[in-house]
């Protein structure tokens, strides 16, 4: 979540049209990723409009210069306090996926684990957790991704996935792509068609680092965010 690493991404600005104001109180920003076509998600749209947004962006606390200076660090631990506006962020995900065939859901270390499990839950899907090297117990596969400063790595368990079962990626924040990438090609390597990839938080620098006209997309796959941060690494 949020580093370099070797993609090939463009970028969709939500709406089109900025929609949401910029607040002054290190707030997110309302604004809501479109549809992509090929996701099959055109019956499953989350209005622009859509008032529980706001909830959702008040919720978000950015914290100054944590976990070291110029970071502007979303905490989402407030969100989580707030049941009604947690099950609303959980529910707008679950809105758009139900009905598009997703067999999983793998959720990135670690704050996809509070997202990924509910939506799967809530979609018919199993989950798959992917995890930081030796966390799991099993027979693995990896994929190893480029930091700027160093390299990651993210792993799975053999098996866990079938070929060409559809999948979901979630993570609660995007800043550069590069950790969703690297999940984007591990699952690939094991045979997954993924679908999209579904965040809680985009970051002003991923915009800034791809931006392309209507879109946000990391390897050719969509990537759907519910809020767009106001803070972001300076």
């Amino acid at each position: 979540m949020g580093e370099e690493a070797n993609c090939d991404a463009v970028m969709e600005d939500g709406n089109g049209n900025g929609n949401g104001k910029a607040k002054e109180n290190g707030h997110a920003t309302a604004v809501v990723a479109m549809p992509d076509v090929k996701a099959k998600a055109e019956d499953a749209v989350v209005a622009p409009g859509d008032p529980r947004l706001q909830g959702i962006s008040d919720a978000i606390r950015v914290v100054p210069h944590f976990p070291k200076q110029g970071i502007m660090f979303n905490d989402i631990t407030t969100l989580l306090l707030r049941p009604g506006v947690f099950k609303d962020a959980l529910d707008m995900f679950v809105e758009r996926y139900r009905g598009m065939g997703i067999a999983a859901v793998a959720g990135i270390e670690a704050r996809g684990f509070i997202f990924g499990p509910a939506i799967a839950l809530a979609i018919g899907a199993k989950f798959i957790p992917l995890r930081k090297p030796k966390k799991l117990p099993g027979e693995v596969i990896s994929e190893t991704y480029v930091l700027e400063y160093g390299t990651d790595c993210l792993e799975m368990h053999v098996g866990a996935i079938e070929s060409r079962e559809r999948v979901l990626i979630v993570d609660d924040l995007v800043a550069t792509g590069g950790t969703l990438c690297a999940a984007i090609n591990l699952l690939e390597r094991a045979g997954a068609d993924v679908v999209e990839c579904a965040c809680l938080i985009g970051l002003p620098k991923f915009k800034q680092l791809y931006p392309v006209q209507d879109f946000y997309k990391l390897n050719g796959k969509p990537v759907y965010v519910l809020v767009e941060s106001l803070e972001y690494e300076k």
